[in-house]
């Protein structure tokens, strides 16, 4: 489903050129969960950023379902991601003046989903994360773990394929955070493929598959 061949990307900071990824050669399959580790600088950040096309390699070629998004533009990027990728950030990225209803409802407004369509799916998402009662609460009035289970929602709201996940118990105590891994692994056991970055070792241990990176490469895959 995601095959990376000869990945390199290189920032340049000052007069120093940086390698955030180093020869990447990687291939994920649908269904599986993924977990990516490493020190901070390693990699991880840049390395989801390239596979959810927020960010495109210098070289290296990106096979996405067998299509080659190595090269797409700004538009072809972001109707790939809104049809194929979901995201959930650890600062959650809602939009601060919509209600949970409306932060879940935006990927299928942009998408052109009639509200027919809209509102029962919506719906359906605040009932199966436990939101329906917060649906018209803005972000400042919900708790952390309700963020990010509206971040969740919205995320996949559209049914993708591909769940990328950066640090997203990183803001939440113990307590949320155990709740939102384990929405996360439901969704994966419903056959959403599911990549977690995250520097919690109790949480990268859970995932079935276990990347480590150092330095812009992948040191150890195991499963």
């Amino acid at each position: 489903m995601i095959e990376l061949k000869d990945i390199h990307r290189n920032f340049q900071v000052g007069d120093q050129q940086v390698h955030a990824l180093d020869d990447i050669n990687l291939n994920i399959k649908a269904g599986e969960y993924v977990s990516i580790m490493g020190p901070s600088g390693s990699g991880k950040s840049t390395l989801l950023n390239l596979i959810g096309l927020l960010d495109q390699a210098n070289t290296g070629q990106y096979l996405l379902n067998q299509q080659d998004v190595t090269g797409l533009n700004d538009e072809e990027q972001a109707a790939t991601r809104n049809q194929t990728i979901g995201f959930v950030f650890q600062a959650f990225h809602l939009v601060p003046r919509l209600t949970a209803f409306e932060n879940i409802e935006l990927p299928l407004l942009l998408a052109g989903i009639d509200p027919e369509i809209r509102k029962p799916r919506v719906e359906k998402a605040l009932l199966d994360l436990d939101l329906t009662d917060r649906s018209h609460h803005t972000p400042d009035q919900l708790s952390g773990g309700q963020r990010q289970r509206v971040a969740i929602a919205r995320a996949t709201i559209n049914e993708p394929r591909v769940l990328l996940a950066d640090e997203p118990t990183g803001n939440l105590d113990l307590k949320s955070g155990q709740d939102v891994i384990t929405i996360l692994e439901q969704l994966n056991a419903n056959g959403i493929t599911l990549i977690v970055v995250t520097h919690d070792m109790n949480i990268g241990q859970r995932a079935k598959r276990r990347l480590h990176m150092v330095d812009g490469r992948i040191e150890s895959d195991q499963t």
